[in-house]
């Protein structure tokens, strides 16, 4: 029996990944329970993570102005569009729209032609495992700051565990077709 490729159907294919790393219904109500803590610093969140790009010109590349300044209404698109998964993810529910949801994102980033006002062209996937490690680290900080020491261990656990099912669908862009 061929197993169908993920892209064939992103809820089973998600829905395994999540058994894969152990996730529960304890980790998504952990998630759904911290929830309240990540979206009250969801701004602070897409900010920090798009000032450190800016701070690399490797990164920075793909928010610059033609004149070589930051493109604040791109920056700002970009900070919603972060927004809007972050409010996604902490519901911690795998559905078909869900699913699609996250291989659209990464189609988007993995298939991004440079134009005017899309630079620099394709997000190196370094960037995207990057990025995702710094969203880890900047909400196991949140926890710490915010919950008693198991508490914050436990949060952490089990968003890494979600964000990194979510990295795994964002990265199908980047296989060859016949893999996705």
């Amino acid at each position: 029996m061929t197993t169908p490729l993920p892209g064939a159907d992103m809820e089973r294919f998600l829905k395994d990944a999540l058994t894969f790393v152990g996730w529960s219904e304890a980790d998504a109500t952990v998630v759904r329970k911290t929830a309240p803590l990540v979206l009250a610093r969801e701004a602070a969140l897409t900010s920090a993570l798009y000032d450190h790009f800016l701070s690399m010109p490797d990164s920075a590349r793909f928010f610059l102005a033609a004149d070589g300044t930051p493109d604040r209404t791109r920056i700002e698109r970009r900070k919603h569009s972060l927004a809007k998964w972050l409010k996604e993810t902490a519901q911690a529910a795998i559905t078909q729209d869900s699913a699609y949801y996250l291989l659209m994102i990464g189609l988007s980033h993995s298939h991004r032609a440079s134009s005017p006002d899309r630079p620099g062209g394709t997000i190196p996937v370094r960037m995207m495992v990057g990025a995702m490690s710094l969203t880890q680290s900047a909400l196991a900080g949140i926890f710490a700051a915010e919950l008693p020491a198991a508490d914050a261990l436990e949060a952490s656990v089990s968003w890494n565990k979600l964000l990194l099912v979510h990295l795994n669908a964002l990265l199908l862009g980047y296989l060859p077709k016949a893999h996705r």
